[in-house]
């Protein structure tokens, strides 16, 4: 979804934004028109004369005088035409009535395909540009501006025998060599554009365009470090180049430096409020960091500059989504379509809608569409693989699968096709093959991610552990809400808490609202000196939020796993509220951790023995609140109990929580709800026990997890 820029332009900065850089004149050749018997020829070369020295306006003016004698003179319609265009004034008329008059002047045709061409009159231009091209088969702006024309219409292959033409009656023509490197990035063949690049600034060096494309093809090709410098070197050059601020911003959200990649697109909209790609670009990393609000703004921002923006309505789709908004982002996602029928993305987000509300053989079709259309669309084998358990007999998905791998990816796009095979490995119990790729998968991920800090969450969890004594729920008695409405389900990720959300959801009294960000920035201000006093804000905010969505659920389900952080805040906020503590076998737990490909996984998932130190703080804190909350206020469920005796926790869970029985419980499965976590398939079938002891599979790669059990093989 990150972008770098905008369609091909006449000074086409490609795929990193926008802005003049190859502004060229126009041709005037006397010599290819014909001219009516009484204008006199120095009447022409005076005209040219005015336009070779600059001055335009009188050449316009000395034009449109000698047009009233000679109205049918294609000549001085040229020179017209030409003054306007290099006064930037609308041309098209007389460009028009030049190629009227002058059918067989290759130069006229060439000039109105440049006007049309400067105008984002694609198709027309294209139309104009070829018919100079018939005439005159070496005019080398024309061969460029009809490469950007078909790069613009689509259709990039087809440009770059135009360009390479262009290079061959001209080897120092950077433009060319750019807009051939654009060519080429939008075709995926980076390394060919980074060589494009590079020849164009052997001509150029000092070029700051093409040093921000050029950090954007090594971007593509995870040369993170090398983005940087050229990014960078681009800045410096033009500190008012919007596009290399915005470019610096891809990199820094690629390594995962998300505020400094606010920074980036902030000074680039300073410099261009009107930037487009780089409202888009800002609302990507709010995404990523859960500021869902602030990142649909930014979308709706692109879509009051550009209503046809088809990646912001691809872009504010998936924060409807997570809004939990889905027919709204279905909307989003269709008018995407509508823009382009082609668009890889918005079919494989359609399809994770369908995926979300269980219709799985319905998203399964338009990822195989998304495939047909673009067989080196990883994301759309990935999301075939994460909806269903794969077989031996997908042979053509794994055929396909391979062929892609076997090419250069962007760094997101192998991560995503890594976590696939493993999934494809493990489903059909070739198990070193699996962890092989999950291995990969989890160490190309590191370059997206921060690095996990595991003494600064030992410092978080002591500091929890001295707040939230018995002492400090005293002395907020009274503070929060006495609302019974929230349930809270915490634990580890992959310990069950969406499945035992199903669950519960099923009960007609209760609603899932997922897993609703608010507790992480909560504990932040609750860190000041006046955070006891926010106690009570806190809760009727987060219960706005609840009852905005919940109707007149009697019980309403969060079920953000990491808020087994903040139970003491949160039971200091809502003293009635119950939590449902999910325990799963330990190396079970971070095994598919490991094997899961999360949005915006947390660094400590990437790492076996990061996993391990990071559960081991997380049984600190769940023993401290063992200790510490009301024995009324946590239930804590096994998972494995969960599963072998669905109906026995299930009366207990609806005991605890102050409902009555319902049989729609067991038949959670079948329950109409939108689900958008990673389990979304699961929870969809009946429960079994295929999962219990999973980790058994991979023993010889799991060494740094064994610790976490005292005998963890006792057969």
């Amino acid at each position: 979804m990150n972008k770098a820029g905008t369609k091909p332009g006449r000074n086409d900065p490609c795929p990193c934004g926008s802005g003049n850089k190859y502004k060229r004149c126009c041709g005037l050749e006397a010599a290819a028109v014909s001219l009516p018997a009484s204008l006199n020829p120095r009447d022409i070369g005076a005209l040219i004369a005015l336009l070779d020295r600059g001055h335009l306006s009188e050449a316009e003016h000395r034009a449109r005088t000698l047009l009233t004698a000679y109205p049918r003179a294609g000549m001085l319609w040229k020179i017209l035409g030409v003054a306007l265009m290099r006064q930037g004034k609308d041309a098209l008329a007389a460009l028009r009535r030049t190629t009227e008059l002058e059918p067989l002047d290759g130069e006229a045709h060439g000039n109105l395909g440049a006007a049309l061409h400067d105008q984002g009159q694609w198709a027309e231009a294209l139309v104009s540009l070829r018919r100079a091209l018939e005439i005159q088969p070496h005019n080398v702006e024309a061969l460029v501006d009809a490469g950007d024309a078909l790069r613009a219409l689509g259709q990039a292959r087809e440009a770059v025998p135009l360009y390479r033409r262009a290079l061959t009656l001209n080897p120092r023509l950077a433009e060319a060599q750019n807009n051939l490197g654009n060519a080429f990035l939008e075709l995926g063949r980076y390394d060919d554009a980074v060589a494009c690049y590079r020849r164009a600034l052997e001509i150029k060096p000092d070029d700051a365009q093409i040093l921000c494309n050029l950090g954007n093809a090594q971007r593509q090709l995870g040369n993170l470090d090398e983005a940087i410098v050229s990014s960078r070197q681009a800045i410096a050059l033009d500190p008012g180049l919007s596009m290399a601020h915005n470019s610096l911003g891809l990199v820094f959200a690629a390594l995962g430096q998300r505020e400094d990649a606010i920074a980036s697109y902030r000074r680039a909209l300073t410099l261009n409020p009107g930037y487009v790609e780089a409202h888009n670009n800002l609302g990507n990393v709010l995404f990523e960091l859960r500021k869902i609000d602030e990142a649909a703004s930014s979308y709706a921002r692109v879509l009051a500059l550009k209503p046809r923006h088809a990646a912001a309505h691809l872009s504010l789709g998936v924060a409807l989504r997570a809004q939990h908004h889905h027919t709204e982002a279905e909307l989003h996602c269709q008018t995407a379509l509508a823009i382009d029928p082609n668009y890889v993305e918005a079919l494989n987000l359609l399809g994770e809608l369908r995926a979300d509300r269980g219709r799985f053989s319905e998203a399964e079709q338009l990822f195989q569409r998304a495939i047909e259309i673009n067989p080196d669309f990883a994301f759309a084998f990935s999301s075939i693989a994460t909806h269903r358990k794969m077989t031996s007999d997908d042979t053509q998905w794994l055929a396909g699968a391979r062929a892609l791998l076997a090419k250069r990816l962007p760094l997101e796009h192998e991560i995503s096709l890594r976590y696939a095979l493993g999934k494809y490995f493990d489903d059909v119990g070739h198990y070193d093959d699996a962890f092989g790729h999950y291995r990969q998968a989890n160490e190309l991920a590191k370059r997206h991610a921060t690095s996990y800090d595991g003494a600064k969450l030992t410092r978080r969890v002591d500091e929890i552990i001295r707040r939230f004594e018995a002492a400090f729920f005293g002395r907020c008695r009274n503070q929060g809400s006495a609302t019974e409405l929230p349930v809270f389900i915490i634990g580890m990720p992959r310990s069950g808490t969406s499945l035992t959300e199903q669950i519960l959801a099923s009960h007609p009294a209760v609603y899932g609202a997922g897993e609703v960000p608010f507790w992480d920035a909560a504990f932040v201000a609750s860190r000041t000196p006046a955070g006891a006093d926010l106690i009570p804000g806190m809760a009727a905010s987060y219960l706005d939020r609840l009852t905005a969505r919940s109707g007149a659920a009697l019980r309403v389900v969060d079920k953000m796993p990491a808020n087994f952080l903040y139970a003491g805040l949160i039971h200091a906020a809502l003293p009635q509220a119950r939590f449902i503590h999910m325990r799963r076998h330990p190396i079970d737990t971070c095994l598919s951790i490991y094997f899961q490909n999360f949005f915006n996984k947390d660094p400590y998932a990437n790492d076996l023995d990061n996993l391990a130190h990071y559960y081991g703080e997380y049984v600190r804190v769940t023993d401290h609140w063992r200790a510490v909350l009301p024995a009324h206020s946590l239930l804590e469920v096994p998972y494995e109990g969960l599963i072998e005796d669905q109906e026995s926790w299930t009366r207990r869970m609806l005991d605890f929580i102050g409902l009555p029985w319902d049989p729609a419980c067991l038949d959670f499965h079948q329950t109409d709800r939108v689900v958008i976590t990673a389990s979304k398939w699961q929870v969809r079938q009946r429960i079994h026990t295929g999962s219990r002891g999973r980790w058994r599979r991979y023993r010889q790669h799991v060494a740094p997890l064994l610790h976490l059990v005292p005998d963890p093989d006792p057969a």
